[in-house]
């Protein structure tokens, strides 16, 4: 098989997470010279591949076989690939069986590296991802076996292929704010302690408000309201308390107490409580790491684009592998019709993303 028949043949597994629908055992008998590693928990299934070429760095390629349900308004079946004017339409497509699918390929048809080659594949990415990519590091470290860098195959770029490599995430940080007044007669406010005119002269310094600077590698963390309800939905009496739900896209520079603090200056003399909860914490790895030089080197290669680095979007697996202290870039297709009915990627781009992979193994001399 070429790069796009292993994506057609990943992309016709129904592989609804936690379910890999079979598709991860293909990949362990398509590799067959690499050896296998399973560490399945709460019927999430992670696999690590692995073969020694020589005694230089330890790379490993990273991904997930599960996608998100298909939803409504596709125009094929999402489960049956369609390719229709150069493009490969299914659920799955860019995120992120092309990546996958190149990455796989590569491993296949790679012929000497100055190294260990490795690939962590899961079925848990697109879920809450406890048992996914997590438990395998966990097992790794155990065994001593964590790679030095590693590459994981998100659609990350923008417009065109090639224009983006992401080099951290930025973390995500909930919080749940209640202020507590009096409940009261509309036509008695004297009467009443109405949390919401608390709030209002106070707003403009919570919604939208930047709580650092950024930097060369993050956007500055903002406050973004999410939610806000108070009230009886009733016109003649004033709120008891007024909810607010927010969410931060932190960088390195904000933490949970740079956010309490905030608030907590804001809000003074008010009647309040606050809950914060993270999912993921901030990343980023070095500009002049080796993986992030040789994969803008392996891009501009192959695309003579001079790449970008990014730390914007949402999560991914890759927050594990900082965590863990690894080395971690993220490049994959472009990355505009992820989770949307009729998602589609390229048949140039994914021929283009497993030349690239192709070129980075003869960067690791």
């Amino acid at each position: 098989m070429n790069v796009v028949d292993l994506l057609l043949k990943l992309l016709s597994f129904k592989s609804l997470t936690p379910d890999d629908a079979g598709s991860i055992k293909f990949i362990e008998e398509y590799l067959g010279d690499f050896e296998a590693m399973y560490v399945n928990k709460e019927g999430v299934t992670n696999l690590f591949l692995q073969k020694k070429f020589g005694e230089g760095d330890h790379v490993c390629f990273a991904g997930h076989l599960d996608v998100v349900p298909a939803g409504k308004g596709w125009d094929t079946n999402p489960f049956v690939p369609l390719i229709k004017e150069g493009n490969i339409y299914a659920r799955g497509t860019q995120d992120m069986k092309s990546g996958v699918a190149a990455f796989v390929q590569t491993c296949k048809d790679v012929e000497a590296f100055n190294g260990t080659l490795s690939l962590l594949l899961t079925s848990d990415e697109e879920g809450d991802a406890k048992y996914g990519t997590v438990v395998m590091l966990e097992y790794l470290k155990e065994k001593n076996m964590l790679p030095d860098y590693c590459l994981v195959a998100e659609p990350t770029c923008e417009s065109e292929f090639g224009d983006a490599i992401k080099i951290g995430r930025r973390g995500s940080i909930n919080g749940y704010l209640t202020i507590h007044g009096k409940q009261g007669h509309a036509a008695y406010p004297e009467k009443a302690i109405n949390p919401v005119h608390q709030l209002a002269p106070l707003l403009e310094k919570i919604a939208g408000v930047n709580l650092d600077n950024g930097d060369e590698n993050f956007a500055p963390s903002q406050m973004v309201i999410t939610d806000v309800r108070g009230g009886m939905e009733v016109t003649n009496v004033t709120p008891s308390e007024l909810k607010i739900m927010f969410n931060v896209r932190n960088s390195t520079k904000t933490t949970q107490e740079t956010i309490r603090q905030h608030i907590d200056e804001v809000l003074q003399g008010l009647n309040f409580d606050l809950a914060l909860t993270q999912g993921s914490y901030p990343f980023v790895t070095k500009r002049d790491s080796q993986i992030v030089k040789k994969l803008q080197t392996s891009i501009e290669n192959v695309t003579k684009k001079k790449t970008k680095l990014s730390t914007a979007g949402g999560t991914s697996d890759a927050r594990f592998m900082g965590a863990f202290g690894i080395d971690v870039v993220e490049f994959g297709v472009i990355n505009d019709t992820i989770h949307a009915a009729n998602e589609r990627t390229s048949i140039k781009e994914v021929e283009s993303l497993y030349a690239v992979f192709k070129d980075l193994m003869t960067q690791f001399k």
